[in-house]
């Protein structure tokens, strides 16, 4: 049962403790940083800013993962396995979405990136590609090529994507 609101992040989620190993919080944390920095002014803003972007290049290095220090993430983010995780700088991500190793969420030869709502699950390898829409409580499988918009609650899998179950 959901203790808080279908769009209230769950920051408990993105929660680590001092000295915790955890990279994929640890990028997370870093790409915030920035975004937080960067819409201020002054020197100690820039300074915060840069070791931000230098945390976020070693954190990218550390997880093997490309996720643009522009991209809007929506809190309560869960990268369980963030090596190889793909996600270009014009997608959205909702809040409270998991999002497994080798996930590519990026453009086609159009314009337009993939915008995911709330609590949305992409298994392993799956490719989210193009100016398309996941609803919410939408369920991704491992290995699926998601070309097509994908309605609120329903599941998404093979290759191209086909939507096989209304929950």
């Amino acid at each position: 049962m959901l203790t808080h609101k279908i769009d209230e992040a769950d920051w408990a989620r993105e929660k680590k403790s001092f000295l915790q190993w955890d990279p994929s919080i640890s990028l997370l944390t870093s790409i915030r940083s920035h975004r937080r920095n960067k819409a201020k002014k002054g020197f100690f803003s820039t300074m915060r800013r840069k070791i931000a972007s230098l945390r976020w290049r070693f954190w990218s290095i550390v997880t093997a993962s490309d996720i643009s220090k522009e991209t809007k993430i929506g809190g309560g983010l869960i990268l369980p396995h963030p090596n190889g995780v793909v996600i270009h700088e014009k997608a959205v991500i909702g809040v409270n979405c998991m999002i497994m190793q080798q996930v590519t969420i990026g453009q086609l030869a159009n314009e337009g990136a993939p915008v995911l709502g709330t609590n949305v699950y992409i298994g392993a390898g799956a490719k989210v590609l193009g100016d398309i829409t996941i609803g919410n409580n939408v369920s991704i499988g491992a290995n699926a090529v998601v070309l097509i918009d994908v309605p609120d609650n329903c599941t998404a899998v093979g290759v191209p994507a086909k939507v096989i179950i209304k929950r």
